[in-house]
């Protein structure tokens, strides 16, 4: 199962130059990074990233996190996907562009 992390530019540039990233700011305050489903990811984008442009969208295996990914309730008790480590580049399957159109960010296909 894939599972996605929005970054800006600047966070993104951090995890392709340097190889791993403990995540946004967000992410350093709660202690793990967050991720969205394929079902989650555009809920995500339109109430943390409404506006923002410049952004780009990760696809991560989820099985291949190991037990450092943990499903916890988060929106409406839906379960999200939270690692508590690092992320590391190598892990990052697919990264696309997020553009912004003028009804919010244009998604690729996400399987």
């Amino acid at each position: 199962m894939l599972i996605y992390k929005i970054f800006r530019t600047d966070e993104w540039a951090v995890l392709d130059a340097e190889g791993e990233t403990a995540g946004a700011p967000v992410d350093l305050a709660d202690g793990f990074i967050h991720f969205s489903t394929a079902e989650q990811v555009r809920e995500t984008a339109a109430k943390h990233f409404r506006g923002v442009d410049g952004l780009f969208l990760a696809a991560v295996d989820a099985d291949a996190l190991g037990d450092d990914l943990k499903w916890e309730a988060s929106r409406g008790g839906a379960l999200f996907p939270h690692l508590y480590r690092a992320l590391r580049r190598d892990e990052v399957l697919r990264v696309d562009p997020l553009l912004l159109g003028p009804h919010g960010h244009d998604f690729p296909d996400l399987p």
